[in-house]
């Protein structure tokens, strides 16, 4: 599959990746609010969310007052995150478009852009992500600057298979059985996500999509985002429920 084919497929089951969605859109909010204003003080307003998904991070943050404009790769998770939005009467300029196009597309500074929960590996190599980053660095005002959250690969076995299971979940009269099987091949790993859909009859329904990922390290990242034109890159621990990166763009 495509990063496209993926997520589309994955759209009407992404919530159930999450314990608890609506709770997870809230702590993240809360968990991003505090390190924004650590970091950057009260000088952030506007935030350009390149890896927007259903909404899991720019629904929070617009519930805390900042000015979102968001954008995905998908279609269907850009009409999802749409639909979530209106529901909570959030007013977020949604539109499709690939991260490594973020400046040709958006043509607009932000206090902050950012691509949560993984998304820049989805990128398959150094340049790929440079290409990105340098377009994150376009979007961004001086005094501004970016925030990625990535898995912290370095903690990862690397070899062979792995599964990585993350529960039960029971939606609308159904339960699911949600994991996902990693085949590493060096530095990249190919992901199968599952959802097994269970009707309490004597046979389930499985959902899977497919996907490919670059395990890159903070420190490639850090040097990445660097070299991009972003100073004071830091790697923060503990903060989020991922490894953060974050850098300043310079003057402001």
């Amino acid at each position: 599959m495509s990063s496209q084919d993926f997520y589309a497929a994955l759209t009407p089951f992404y919530h159930l990746i999450y314990p608890n969605w609506e709770e997870s859109v809230e702590h993240q909010a809360a968990m991003l609010d505090a390190l924004i204003r650590d970091y950057w003080g009260h000088g952030v307003q506007s935030i350009l969310d390149v890896a927007c998904g259903i909404g899991t991070q720019c629904l929070g943050l617009a519930q805390r007052g900042y000015q979102l404009t968001a954008s995905d790769l998908s279609s269907e998770e850009v009409m999802r995150a749409r639909a979530e939005a209106a529901k909570r009467l959030l007013s977020i300029n949604f539109s499709v478009a690939d991260m490594r196009d973020a400046f040709r597309h958006h043509a607009q500074q932000f206090d902050l852009v950012i691509a949560c929960d993984n998304a820049v590996p989805h990128l398959l190599s150094d340049e790929e992500i440079g290409m990105a980053l340098q377009q994150f660095y376009a979007c961004a005002r001086p005094g501004g600057g970016c925030l990625i959250s990535v898995r912290d690969y370095e903690k990862e076995l690397g070899t062979g298979c792995e599964v990585k299971l993350y529960g039960m979940r029971d939606h609308e009269g159904k339960r699911y059985l949600v994991f996902q099987v990693w085949d590493w091949q060096e530095q990249h790993y190919d992901v199968a996500m599952y959802f097994v859909e269970d009707h309490g009859g004597a046979e389930c329904v499985t959902h899977v999509m497919r996907s490919r990922y670059y395990a890159v390290t903070a420190h490639t990242l850090i040097r990445l985002m660097q070299e991009a034109g972003f100073v004071d890159v830091q790697c923060l621990d503990d903060r989020f429920f991922q490894p953060v990166i974050v850098g300043k763009r310079a003057g402001g």
